[in-house]
């Protein structure tokens, strides 16, 4: 098995990008959802409630971010602790360093709501759910993810769901962190812990899926037979799964390339 693609997400529930290589921090990949959207009540905004989110291009830059959408650009300069904010995300409200007037404006045009742009300072302390870490790791911290700080699927996965479907779709729909080759679909569904390169990683728990998959990441149309089809035969107890959320538990990153060990 080897590593064959590495996905990073800049801003929260945007467009992500393929790199070749990515650190670890300690909130996960270095650089991934660090930044996030809320709206005038401070809740975290996503494609599941804004599509277009997905048209929302985003460039990293040395301190902070190029943002595109339907042709038109703006810079953002990573904000400092004089524009603190309330963000909540999954019920978790926690201080945030929100973004320059401008960017707001920007970004709450183009996607006809009022919104801010927040950046998750690095001493937050959002806590990964106990309940799922193993024994020997007492406490993770994750940026503004859903609830873990990596998202594993194998390709083989993907082309078995694609088996199904009229026609296929590529995995920028499951917003992955790490893409895994040579293993068996769905194989990842009982893995525990594993190597990648030299980075040791604890899998924890099945990822839970909403209506994003439904949603082309090109041109933010919805397509409702994906989920169909995945309720077919990833349901359980009422809960679609595909993929699996992972915590990194020692090593520092990630090359395209990897050697994959299953260790348990």
């Amino acid at each position: 098995m080897k590593l064959s693609e590495i996905y990073r997400y800049p801003i929260k529930s945007a467009r992500g990008h393929v790199v070749d290589s990515a650190m670890v921090d300690r909130f996960g990949l270095a650089g991934d959802r660090r930044w996030m959207l809320i709206d005038g009540e401070g809740q975290f905004y996503s494609q599941r409630s804004a599509p277009a989110m997905a048209l929302l291009d985003v460039t990293p830059l040395n301190n902070g971010l190029r943002l595109g959408y339907a042709g038109d650009s703006i810079e953002v300069s990573t904000p400092d602790n004089s524009h603190e904010v309330k963000a909540t995300v999954w019920g978790h409200t926690m201080p945030a360093f929100c973004a320059e007037d401008s960017a707001n404006s920007w970004l709450s045009e183009r996607l006809s709501k009022d919104l801010r742009l927040v950046f998750c300072p690095e001493g937050a302390e959002r806590k990964v759910d106990a309940a799922y870490l193993p024994d020997t790791i007492r406490e993770q911290h994750v940026a503004f993810s859903d609830g873990f700080p990596l998202l594993i699927v194998s390709q083989a996965s993907l082309d078995d769901l694609n088996s199904r479907l009229p026609e296929p779709v590529p995995m920028d729909r499951f917003r992955p962190n790490l893409v895994i080759e040579g293993a068996a679909a769905y194989a990842e569904d009982h893995w525990r812990s594993l190597r990648i390169g030299t980075t040791m990683l604890e899998v924890v728990k099945p990822c839970s899926r909403c209506a994003i998959p439904s949603i082309n990441q090109q041109t933010a149309e919805r397509d409702s037979v994906i989920n169909r089809v995945l309720a077919s035969y990833r349901r359980r107890d009422g809960v679609i799964y595909f993929g699996m959320n992972a915590i990194v538990s020692a090593g520092d990153g990630f090359n395209v390339g990897d050697a994959v060990t299953l260790l348990d």
